[in-house]
């Protein structure tokens, strides 16, 4: 069975999400007006959509592949959370890396992605040893390149 998620236009040129195709895992988020982002800036893009997720579960606002891969634009804390239990405007922060060309949003263009994911909510505990395994404390690299590179 379906979750549903239900949103609200606080603009009445707001379009709701929706998935370009079948078994796609992110529905389109679309800008409500007209912006541009200079080069190497950063603009809050607005929805003009609210909603009201399923208990458990997030929004993660998410890159457009095409436009970044086209453009150098993406979501600049992507993904971006939605809370369950916030009720503000949705809006995306795209961040446009070209370092000579604006980009220009046009009002109805698909700016992000939205995909919802389930929660799980942990209980924290405070210890004096973690258990070992065999990575132990490497990090950053400590696995090596890939010898496909």
């Amino acid at each position: 069975m379906k979750k549903v998620v239900k949103f609200k236009k606080l603009d009445p040129d707001a379009i709701l999400p929706d998935y370009a195709h079948d078994g796609d895992a992110g529905m389109d988020l679309y800008s409500i007006k007209e912006e541009i982002i200079e080069p190497l800036s950063w603009k809050l893009i607005p929805t003009g959509l609210a909603c009201e997720l399923p208990e458990n579960t997030e929004g993660q606002v998410r890159s457009k592949s095409g436009i970044a891969l086209k453009n150098g634009v993406f979501v600049l804390n992507s993904p971006g959370t939605v809370d369950e239990n916030y009720r503000g405007e949705i809006g995306v922060i795209l961040y446009n890396l070209n370092t000579k060309e604006p980009f220009l949003i046009k009002k109805g263009q698909k700016i992000a992605q939205f995909v919802i994911n389930s929660i799980e909510y942990v209980e924290t505990v405070e210890i004096q040893e973690l258990s070992n395994t065999d990575r132990g404390q490497g990090g950053f690299g400590s696995t090596g390149l890939s010898k496909k590179c």
